[in-house]
């Protein structure tokens, strides 16, 4: 199954994608693929349209969904693309001039509770896309990185509802801030963005990626204490691409694995979870999308990602990465 599923993932029209199989799963070189990447039709899609700015223009600026410079960018960096492509580099500054410009990073976030509200998915993304496209040096990205870090909520987490009052931190609010602070650390050094992303971490692997640990919550109105041992939302297990700001099984795995941490015996139940979603092929298929057709007139997007029950390029290629870090698998 695994030679079939690299196999399929090598057939793939988009150089990115055959550079990352031979790079991470084969140890090959694969030069004519990186040479290349910037040909394949999904990179030169999510690089359409951009205007002198280096945005790409509509309704909501960067955020806008999904076709807004920050969720391109996120696109791009999954793909390796070279951060000093003219292109890639406008986008990447226009981005961090705008997240730079948002209050929380140009003041300080509002509180609740004595805590920080701050939806770290947004700064998270920003920096974590400025950190791995040559911009973590800017001082804007350093004030990214600060604001994050001040604003980390006791359980190792961020948050952004006002409602919390400081019971739990969100894990979606936190997966993007623990891979922008990682991302962040790795580019400079930065012992503190490493310790936030370490604690960040550690929040995910005291639930085991994905199970309750008793704590209550609040269901309709009514106080409601959900078990021990309980998956907390059933739509983590769904495998989704691109998972935008949304937390899943397969993005924490990813995350943990370029930080790292997939030796942590708690990651286990995860892994295991994430192989038997595995279809008889030895693929991954897409349980649903985030994403509309580019012809939507909700969140559009301008890639065709895979339709739902298919075997899915990107799901595939990221639970194989995953698993070869883990030991799970291995090639030659």
């Amino acid at each position: 199954m695994d030679e079939a599923a690299v196999e399929w993932l090598l057939d793939s029209a988009e150089p990115a994608v055959r550079l990352a199989v031979r790079r991470d799963l084969l140890g090959e070189p694969a030069e004519e693929d990186a040479e290349r990447i910037l040909t394949g039709p999904t990179v030169t899609a999510l690089l359409s349209g951009q205007q002198p700015n280096g945005g790409f223009g509509g309704v909501g600026g960067p955020y806008a969904k999904w076709t807004g410079a920050h969720w391109r960018l996120v696109s791009l960096v999954e793909l390796a693309v070279p951060a000093a492509e003219p292109r890639v580099a406008a986008a990447a500054e226009h981005e961090l001039a705008w997240i730079a410009r948002q209050a929380p990073y140009r003041d300080k976030p509002a509180e609740v509770g004595g805590l920080a509200l701050l939806c770290g998915s947004v700064g998270g993304n920003a920096l974590a896309v400025s950190s791995r496209l040559g911009l973590a040096a800017d001082p804007r990205a350093r004030k990214v990185a600060e604001t994050l870090i001040s604003a980390q909520w006791p359980d190792g987490g961020w948050n952004c509802d006002s409602k919390a009052l400081g019971r739990r931190s969100s894990f979606h609010e936190t997966l993007s801030t623990a891979w922008a602070l990682h991302e962040y650390a790795a580019a400079t050094g930065d012992q503190a963005a490493r310790a936030a992303a370490e604690r960040a971490v550690a929040l995910f692997l005291e639930h085991r990626l994905l199970y309750s640990l008793g704590t209550g919550v609040r269901r309709r109105g009514r106080a409601h204490r959900r078990p021990a041992g309980e998956v907390i939302n059933p739509r983590w297990l769904e495998l989704r691409y691109p998972s935008y700001w949304h937390y899943d099984i397969l993005r924490v795995l990813l995350i943990l694995s370029r930080m790292g941490e997939l030796g942590d015996p708690r990651a286990g139940d995860a892994l295991d979870e994430l192989e038997r979603r595995r279809l008889p092929d030895g693929r991954w298929a897409a349980d649903g999308r985030w994403w509309h057709p580019a012809d939507s007139s909700t969140t559009p997007e301008v890639i065709d990602w895979g339709q739902p029950g298919q075997p899915n390029v990107m799901i595939t290629l990221n639970a194989l990465q995953v698993l070869h870090a883990a030991g799970r698998v291995s090639f030659g």
